[in-house]
């Protein structure tokens, strides 16, 4: 990584620059300039993606077993850090991950009738 004392370090680059193209290196200059901006930009560029397509493909919620606070990828299996119940994604919210053919039943008491 490039390191430098401030002002001093880009003067110096500049002055370079400068040095380069007054003996007709112009096409040396140009390069180095756009390599400096690349590594400048890459970093920015890459940064300001990853926030955008996180803010597209997290999702912040409670589980469904246990009601611990998790956060997850969209269409990506997680698991809950504090009950260890594997989940998925769906419609913005975490259920519980069932593979094809398992049927997952929520159990319901029924309170008893006296007739």
């Amino acid at each position: 990584m490039i390191q430098g004392n401030g002002w001093r370090f880009w003067l110096g680059w500049l002055f370079v620059l400068f040095l380069l193209s007054s003996l007709g290196l112009g096409w040396l200059v140009r390069g180095l300039s756009l390599l400096m901006l690349l590594v400048i930009l890459t970093p920015t560029l890459l940064t300001l993606g990853l926030r955008w397509w996180l803010s597209r493909n997290l999702v912040t919620g409670a589980c469904p077993v246990c009601g611990f606070g998790v956060q997850g990828v969209t269409h990506t299996p997680t698991q809950c850090p504090h009950c260890g119940e594997r989940l998925q994604v769906t419609g913005g919210q975490f259920v519980r991950f069932t593979p094809p053919g398992i049927v997952d039943v929520s159990a319901v008491e029924v309170p008893e009738s006296k007739n």
